[in-house]
């Protein structure tokens, strides 16, 4: 049970908004740079881009199958940087290594207002229940946080579905933790996205192990609408300077919060006190893309354009960093 009863607001019902724009371009694969030989265990390339953040000035990729971050600076060049080593020895998890069920699932971060950055496990199982903590001058470090998370499921799923962060973004004194509610195909089910609230120095403390688990304030559901009877879910979010959020979401066609399918549409929306506002993301072409969106950053200084990162699903390819150009 949660620690107090936090606030249920009414749902929140986004609005596609047919005259705003939104577009996908200037893709590029994510391909680590080869001056040096790469770490044991990593990949030659970024697989399974899930979330995205700027962090001391450069852009740091989360990866949901492999032990480290990868980090772009500002001249495109993309190096990893190393999360604590599995007990397995192993640094990437997927069906074919036969170690999928190992992985951390990392699926959202933020950047706290201490400086820190911190990387959110999704919680769709028991071992990804954990936090990864970047102070940026030594190495990132585990948090387990089962109890967090505990809270957070009590809180945002109901009927025995699974918990599913994919967002996190701090808005001004609150952390704000976006659950994708994509493990619902059964009978009777339907799509369940929220949104909590946390105090956010309340958590600062919590990580630092200064006071007891941070409250969950507030929670509100949140119906992202569907495409062809599949719905959206949250993806990632970021937080503006003005305090409005921009999150995104995805129409993937898959049974639960722990399957992949093929994605049928992608959807960013504008949240601020007018409420959720939605636009189709489509191509150059102006055709609704297919890519599956799972994070997204302010580019600094170029109004209404993001940096987004898709993850195409396969571990083989490398993930793509794109251009987000909104128009709302």
């Amino acid at each position: 049970m949660t620690l107090t009863h936090p606030t249920v607001r009414p749902l929140l019902r986004a609005r596609l908004d047919d005259r705003s724009t939104a577009v996908v371009d200037e893709l590029v694969p994510l391909e680590y740079e080869r001056e040096k030989p790469l770490p044991s265990g990593v990949p030659t390339h970024v697989r399974a881009a899930s979330s995205l953040r700027r962090f001391r000035n450069r852009l740091v990729v989360v990866q949901d199958d492999v032990d480290a971050f990868a980090v772009r600076d500002a001249r495109g060049a993309v190096r990893p940087v190393l999360l604590p080593l599995h007990a397995s020895g192993r640094r990437a998890f997927d069906d074919a290594s036969g170690n999928k069920h190992d992985k951390l699932d990392l699926e959202a971060c933020t950047t706290l207002p201490d400086g820190r950055l911190v990387a959110f496990g999704s919680g769709s199982k028991p071992g990804r229940e954990t936090l990864v903590v970047w102070a940026g001058a030594e190495a990132p470090v585990k948090v387990p946080a089962e109890a967090l998370y505990a809270e957070l499921r009590d809180a945002l799923t109901s009927d025995g579905a699974r918990l599913n962060v994919e967002g996190a973004v701090v808005r001004g004194s609150s952390l704000v933790i976006f659950h994708r509610g994509n493990d619902t195909r059964r009978a009777g089910a339907s799509a369940a996205n929220a949104m909590a609230v946390l105090d956010v120095g309340e958590f600062e403390r919590w990580l630092n192990g200064e006071s007891s688990l941070p409250r969950i304030l507030e929670v509100t559901p949140v119906d992202l609408g569907a495409i062809g009877g599949v719905p959206f879910g949250f993806t990632d979010a970021v937080a503006l300077d003005d305090g409005r959020v921009v999150v995104l979401s995805c129409a993937e066609d898959s049974e639960s919060a722990i399957s992949d399918g093929a994605v049928v549409g992608c959807r960013v929306g504008m949240l601020d006190a007018e409420g959720l506002r939605m636009a189709d993301v489509c191509d150059d072409r102006g055709e609704r893309t297919r890519l599956k969106l799972e994070g997204i950053e302010i580019r600094r200084g170029v109004a209404g354009e993001f940096d987004v990162v898709a993850d195409v699903d396969r571990a083989s390819c490398p993930a793509q960093l794109g251009r987000l150009r909104l128009r709302m």
